[in-house]
C-alpha cells in the first residue's frame, strides 16, 4: 500500500545559504541576538575565537563573536568574516610631498651645499627632506652658529657649480641674522623663517599644544619653553619636537618654503 515515492508531491525544504560578508571598517551591521547596531571599528581575539567591535551612534562599543549567521545587514542574515591581512603598500610620496624614488642608489655628493645653524635644524631638514636630498646628492652641514658663516664661506669659496644655500633662524628685518647674511654674492642664497628657534617652526597641533608659550627676552628660550609646558629638560623637549614631525604637514609654511628654495638653488645647473 506504500508503493512508490512516499514524498512525491511534496517539496523538500533546502537549507538556505547565508552569505559571508567581509567586515570592512565602517560597515554597519546588527547583532541578530541583541539588536545592537553599529559600525565595524576593529577586532579582538581571545582563547575562544575572534570578535568584532561595533560602535553605535552614541559612541558605545561592544564586542560580538564572529559566529555563523550572527548578524543582519539590511535585515538579512549574514556571516561576518575578518578581513585578511594584506601587505602594506609602499608610500608613493616622500615626507616632503615629492614623488618617492624607489631603488635609489647612492651617488657622489654634489659640490654645492646647504648649511644650517645647528643640529636641530639639520635633524628636521633630514626628517622631512632627507629622501629628496639623497636623490639630488646634496649634503646638509651644520655651521654651529651663524657667527661662523663668513669664515666658512672664505674657506669654501662658492662659485659656479659650487653654491651654498644657508638656512637661518629668526631672519627678520633689523635682526643680527639679517646683518650677517647680507651681500654674500650670487653663488650664495640665504633663506630663513621668522621664528626664534627651529622648534617654533613645528606646528603646535602636531605637538598637541594650543600655541607656543611666550618666553621673555633674556631667558633661555628652550629652557623657558620646557618649563612652561612641563617638558622637563631641553633634551626631553627636543625629543618631543622631533618625534612630532612626520612630514611637511607638521611644519609651518615659512620653513617649508625656505628649505624648498634652497634645494632648488643648489640643484639648479645654471
Amino acid at each position: 500500500m506504500y508503493g512508490g515515492d512516499i514524498y512525491s508531491g511534496h517539496s523538500r525544504k533546502q537549507k538556505r545559504e547565508v552569505p559571508r560578508v567581509v567586515a570592512e571598517r565602517d560597515l554597519v551591521a546588527e547583532d541578530a541576538a541583541t539588536g545592537f547596531c553599529g559600525a565595524v571599528v576593529g577586532f579582538d581575539r581571545s582563547y575562544d575565537g575572534d570578535f568584532v567591535k561595533l560602535e553605535d551612534g552614541a559612541g558605545r562599543v561592544r564586542l560580538f563573536a564572529l559566529r555563523e549567521a550572527a548578524f543582519l545587514i539590511d535585515g538579512q542574515p549574514v556571516t561576518l568574516v575578518k578581513p585578511t591581512a594584506s601587505a602594506p603598500s609602499r608610500p608613493t610620496r616622500s615626507a616632503s610631498g615629492s614623488t618617492r624614488v624607489e631603488g635609489l642608489r647612492a651617488q657622489v655628493a654634489k659640490a654645492s651645499r646647504i648649511w644650517v645653524e645647528g643640529i636641530h635644524d639639520a635633524a628636521l631638514v633630514e626628517r622631512v627632506w632627507g629622501h629628496d636630498l639623497r636623490v639630488e646628492g646634496v649634503v646638509v652641514e651644520q655651521l654651529e652658529g651663524l657667527d661662523h658663516l663668513a669664515a666658512r664661506l672664505t674657506e669654501f669659496r662658492p662659485g659656479p657649480g659650487r653654491k651654498v644655500g644657508v638656512l637661518v633662524d629668526h631672519l627678520v628685518t633689523g635682526s643680527k641674522e639679517t646683518t650677517l647674511t647680507t651681500g654674500l654674492g650670487p653663488h650664495v642664497m640665504v633663506t630663513g623663517h621668522p621664528y626664534i628657534d627651529v622648534w617654533q617652526a613645528v606646528r603646535p597641533a602636531a605637538l598637541g599644544i594650543p600655541a607656543w608659550p611666550e618666553v621673555p627676552r633674556g631667558e633661555d628660550w628652550k629652557t623657558g619653553i620646557c618649563r612652561r609646558l612641563g617638558w622637563g629638560t631641553p633634551q626631553d623637549g627636543w625629543r618631543r619636537v622631533y618625534n612630532a614631525v612626520n612630514s611637511f604637514r607638521d611644519l609651518e609654511s615659512p620653513l617649508i618654503g625656505a628649505v624648498e628654495q634652497l634645494i632648488d638653488f643648489v640643484t639648479d645647473p645654471q
